[in-house]
């Protein structure tokens, strides 16, 4: 099935996720708008898709209304990726996060809604459960956030919902559990830990852990992230809308056992890599001990099946790695 006639705006389009989504629903034939202003996002990952006529990019930064209001027009769907991510980053200029994660999601709603887009779809993330101790995370039990970026994603639900509420707008949340695969970034400060640990271990570099590696994590590879977008944006179930979902995988591994996997997949392409020793450092402010995500509700209003468990995803992330940045 040819869905020319639909066209979608994915914003932060140049990033890890978003061009990942960008990537997929220009093989499903959909014509794609790209949203970014390439503060974290990458030329590179979307270079690819410039020879496509499908695809249009929109180098602007949702800050700005009127690039908001530019970038949704003839738009049906938004997949609303763009954002600045990173807890130490926000800890270090709250401001920033401040400014992009909430002022910038307001305009996109706003733009959205003036421009009477069918339905809006956003990255949240599964930092909005704070300090709730509960396991696995369920959607309606929060705690209170644990850092200026997890108050910033909690406030974007809290608008979407108003939207739904005031403005009869659709929107669909999709709480986001440590996402990973290929095209994520491993260099800079704020990268994540999958990435930056196989550059580490490519280099024959020791990883530093954060703790003692016991804290552990729902990992969710990106083609699970890239099926809940679908289902989210095609969904026809009226129950499925003006909610938000649990992005993942539903299973947790401790940061131990992953940087064990990944020296295991690793050294089947450098054996020197098995030996090299990991580094136990201090926790990390704002840091969450455990993070399980229940995904009943996403199977349930959603048909979501996630094909991927951490283990398999995790094999074709350091394949992906050790070919495009060896």
């Amino acid at each position: 099935m040819t869905n020319n006639n639909t066209s979608i705006l994915i914003t932060g389009g140049a990033g890890f996720i978003g061009s990942n989504l960008c990537d997929y629903f220009l093989a499903k034939a959909y014509k794609v708008t790209c949203l970014d202003n390439f503060a974290t996002g990458h030329r590179h990952n979307i270079e690819a898709f410039f020879s496509n006529p499908n695809f249009t990019l929109l180098e602007g930064d949702i800050r700005d209304p009127q690039t908001c209001a530019k970038a949704v027009k003839n738009i049906d769907y938004v997949l609303h990726q763009a954002a600045l991510g990173s807890v130490p980053r926000s800890i270090q200029d709250p401001f920033t996060t401040n400014e992009v994660n909430i002022t910038g999601f307001m305009n996109m709603l706003i733009a959205s809604r003036d421009a009477g887009v069918k339905r809006f779809i956003y990255a949240a993330s599964s930092s909005t459960y704070g300090d709730s101790e509960n396991l696995p995370k369920v959607e309606d039990i929060i705690g209170k956030p644990l850092s200026p970026y997890a108050i910033t994603k909690y406030v974007n639900e809290l608008y979407a919902e108003i939207f739904s509420k005031t403005y009869g707008m659709e929107t669909i949340g999709l709480r986001y559990f440590n996402v990973f695969g290929r095209r994520q970034d491993p260099n800079g400060a704020y990268a994540a830990v999958i990435p930056k640990f196989v550059m580490q271990l490519m280099q024959h570099e020791s990883p530093v852990i954060n703790g003692d590696g016991n804290y552990s994590r729902d990992f969710t590879y990106i083609d699970n992230v890239i099926q809940m977008n679908e289902l989210a944006m095609i969904s026809d179930n009226p129950a499925a809308v003006n909610t938000v979902y649990n992005t993942a995988f539903g299973d947790r591994t401790t940061l131990n056992e992953m940087v064990s996997y990944l020296k295991t997949y690793l050294s089947e392409f450098d054996s020197e890599i098995a030996e090299i020793p990991v580094i136990h450092g201090p926790n990390r402010a704002g840091d969450i001990p455990h993070s399980l995500a229940s995904i009943e509700k996403a199977k349930k209003l959603l048909n979501y099946n996630p094909k991927f468990p951490f283990q398999d995803g995790l094999k074709e992330a350091v394949k992906w790695y050790w070919e495009n940045l060896k």
